[in-house]
Order: structure tokens, then sequence, then C-alpha cells
């Protein structure tokens, strides 16, 4: 058995991902720009969500298409809950979508050696939660508007 990847006293934030391509994002985000609920994976790291904890919203999808990266930063209001049997588990959030043009790009992200390693670069596909460490959330935080 392999050990966990994600530790308590090294966890800066949550990460949850959107795909734009296959729900408008931005539509919705325009329309209500606050996150109260998102889907993520029954497991170990769902288990580990706790109110209090900073969670980051990152949009992907084709990346001509907007400028994805990180949407909002907000908090976990309270622990990840179990979906009905077969479902994804959803973990309630107080999650502000940043206006559009203090969204962070990828590419900004990417450029950083400070983020380069982040989690979502390595596996873009994995499920929901990811995360950032304590170093990288105070990184991504300098990129952010005040």
């Amino acid at each position: 058995m392999t050990k966990p990847r994600v530790r308590l006293d090294d966890l800066g934030a949550w990460l949850i991902k959107g795909n734009a391509d296959l729900v408008d994002l931005a539509a919705r985000f325009a329309s209500e720009p606050l996150v109260t609920s998102w889907c993520v994976r029954p497991g170990y790291r769902a288990r580990l969500m706790r109110a209090g904890q900073p969670v980051v919203f990152w949009a992907s999808g084709s990346r001509g298409r907007l400028p994805y990266g990180v949407w909002g930063v907000g908090l976990v209001t309270a622990a990840a809950e179990p979906g009905a049997p077969g479902q994804p588990w959803s973990v309630p959030l107080d999650l502000p979508i940043l206006a559009e043009p203090d969204r962070v790009s990828r590419l900004l992200l990417r450029a950083d050696d400070r983020l380069a390693a982040l989690e979502v670069f390595r596996q873009p596909q994995a499920a929901n939660p990811s995360y950032l460490t304590v170093a990288q959330f105070a990184a991504l935080q300098t990129h952010l508007p005040t």
C-alpha cells in the first residue's frame, strides 16, 4: 500500500477543478459567482476536508478558448458529504469566483518556478480534490489580487 500524498501538516489548500469544455463555467459564474458545493471523489482526500481549509477553483479546458487557471479562492465550510450509492461526494464551500481580469492564467502559474510542479500540472485528469502544499499556496497568493 502506498503512503497518501496529502498530509494535513503540509496542506496549503485544496484544489477543485471544473472543465469549461463540458460546462459553460463562464456563463455559470457570470450569473452566480459563488460556489457553495462541488463534487469530490470518495477517498482519503475527501475525508481530510474540513471547515476552514482554503480551497482554490481551477478552470480547465481547451487552452485556446479561455484564460484557464485559478478562477477563485475560498474556504471549505464543512466536511465532504457522501452522495447516493455510486455517486460522487460533495463538499460545502464558500468559494467566490474572481472577476475575469483577476483570474490567474495557467500560463503565468506554469512560468513561476515555485508553482511549476503543481499536481494539477502533473496529473490534470486526476479526480477532485487535488491540493497545493503550504509553499505552493503561499506562492499562488502572490499572483492573486489584494
